[in-house]
């Protein structure tokens, strides 16, 4: 899409899981990948779209596994770390876009007022319409919620045109492309195909947050250079999953 096709109006949610602020197979944060996603972000910014980014923390802690290796924590408290995990990747994102000369604000579920604005949506919906990249941590606030969930409601509250699912891979298969070579990369689905055949791209929660409310989903290869761009630009990258194919 060229930038005389882009839509100013252009509103999309973006959900990176922790792994994308890391090199693959590994844990922590790189300053490097960071770069490179901020890079495409604000060159996508600076053309008039409004991006909403929701951070995973699973490059620091998934809280669910936390759990599962240390029986002293409750599960509560395991996935209130992961949340906080998610602020550690905002606070490096916002620096990382901040140092190209990106507008952010970092805003968050959980109450951290000094590194961060609560999330009001009211107050998001003013940000993007003034071209500040908003950068959304914490999930939804509450533990026994994936971030999954949390990109689905921000991107129904902020009545986005579309939830970009950025991963590891080219999109929706019908089994896990890693184990299975002969695994079909869908082009489209129906919201009811992807719950019926259990296909795990986004837990079922957000999937029918998604489904009931008619919001797309396009889910696409990140680390394929200029993908990230294409997909907030509007271009169909990987798989869109809207409503039944049928």
């Amino acid at each position: 899409m060229s930038d005389t096709q882009i839509d100013t109006k252009r509103r999309v949610v973006l959900k990176i899981s922790g792994e994308g602020f890391c090199p693959a197979h590994e844990r922590g944060i790189s300053m490097d990948a960071m770069s490179r996603l901020a890079e495409q972000v604000v060159r996508s910014s600076r053309k008039g779209i409004q991006i909403a980014i929701i951070m995973g923390g699973g490059n620091i802690l998934r809280g669910g596994q936390f759990k599962a290796a240390n029986n002293s924590i409750k599960e509560a408290t395991a996935h209130y770390m992961g949340m906080l995990a998610t602020v550690i990747n905002g606070l490096a994102l916002q620096d990382a876009i901040e140092n190209l000369g990106g507008n952010t604000r970092l805003m968050t579920a959980l109450h951290i007022d000094t590194v961060a604005e609560p999330y009001i949506y009211r107050r998001a919906i003013r940000h993007l319409e003034k071209g500040r990249i908003i950068l959304l941590a914490g999930g939804t606030g509450s533990p026994f919620v994936t971030t999954d969930t949390a990109a689905a409601q921000r991107a129904l509250e902020l009545n986005a045109d579309v939830l970009l699912k950025a991963t590891k891979v080219d999109g929706v298969y019908s089994d896990d492309p890693e184990k299975n070579p002969h695994a079909i990369l869908y082009n489209e689905l129906g919201y009811t195909d992807v719950l019926r055949q259990n296909l795990r791209v986004m837990d079922q929660e957000a999937i029918t947050k998604c489904k009931d409310n008619g919001m797309p989903i396009m889910v696409f290869n990140f680390r394929k250079e200029g993908n990230l761009e294409r997909a907030l630009g509007g271009e169909r990258v990987g798989t869109l999953i809207s409503k039944s194919t049928q």
